[in-house]
């Protein structure tokens, strides 16, 4: 399979989704995707907490769990790397052991706050982001793990400074910058500036929420499209719409009871049963 880092330097994006379980990931997978991203923001909602809340040890816990089942490229939402300096030799070690091909790291404060959620900031100087990053390329043990260096400083202070912070991170060894541009006129100034390669997270609807085809995004430098939001809204969305309607009367009458039966033999088929079965037949279930 190929590596994240030569996807990376192919000839198209790397359009990544978000998963937050094995059942997801066996999903994206079957769907054709080449590479998977465990979000930071919507495992803290899973939780029903926040990115804030989260430790190292519980998404290195989430990867084990989906790497068990998928072997695609798997990207960590690092937050601010849980830690100073010091703390990233162990952080990258944690990162490593559990698989991850690709940490992101960003410049905020720590413990980080819930006003990242609404669009409030807490960034620390850019020598202790960029000293953060040095430590991460130190750390490292696999030369194909990806260093990915996230600054908000489009939407916390000004361009200027989010593109200054950008450079002393690449400088300091990261392997993709990642910054948040709000429209295609800043997509395009990002890109021609920086010059890939970019990471590009998403709104909800994926690139459609960009006014930019994969394409235009992937000329323009943006390697990695990755979209950290739409699959938990639609969770969201279907599961309390599902929960509303048994709670009148325990039942869900809005689809044919026969399609149930037809999404568990789907299910049954995402995870394998036949396999599973088969290999019962050959040993424990001869007789």
């Amino acid at each position: 399979m190929q590596s994240l880092r030569a996807m990376i330097a192919g000839p198209e994006p790397v359009t990544v989704p978000l998963v937050l379980n094995p059942m997801m990931a066996k999903l994206a997978e079957n769907a054709g995707f080449r590479a998977l991203y465990l979000g930071g923001g919507a495992s803290g909602y899973m939780k029903v907490h926040l990115e804030a809340n989260l430790t190292l040890t519980e998404m290195c816990q989430a990867a084990l769990d989906i790497r068990t089942v998928s072997s695609l490229p798997l990207i960590l939402d690092g937050a601010a790397g849980f830690g100073d300096p010091m703390h990233m030799r162990r952080t990258i070690g944690m990162t490593e052991a559990a698989g991850f091909a690709a940490i992101e790291i960003e410049d905020q404060i720590l413990p980080k706050r819930a006003h990242h959620h609404v669009g409030i900031e807490h960034m620390v100087p850019a020598e202790l982001m960029a000293a953060k990053v040095k430590e991460c390329v130190a750390a490292r043990r696999n030369p194909e793990t990806v260093i990915i260096a996230r600054t908000n400083g489009v939407r916390a202070s000004n361009m200027d400074d989010a593109l200054r912070r950008a450079e002393a991170y690449r400088e300091a060894g990261a392997d993709v910058l990642l910054l948040s541009p709000r429209n295609p006129e800043e997509i395009r100034h990002i890109g021609e500036r920086l010059g890939g390669p970019l990471m590009y997270l998403c709104k909800p609807g994926g690139v459609a929420s960009s006014g930019m085809t994969a394409a235009d995004l992937h000329s323009l430098g943006w390697r990695i499209l990755a979209d950290p939001q739409t699959l938990v809204l639609a969770m969201y969305e279907n599961a309390r719409s599902v929960y509303a309607e048994m709670a009148k009367d325990f039942a869900v009458t809005s689809r044919p009871l026969a399609d149930w039966g037809t999404l568990q033999h789907e299910l049954h088929d995402a995870i394998g049963l036949d396999i599973l079965l088969d290999i019962e037949k050959r040993t424990v279930e001869k007789g």
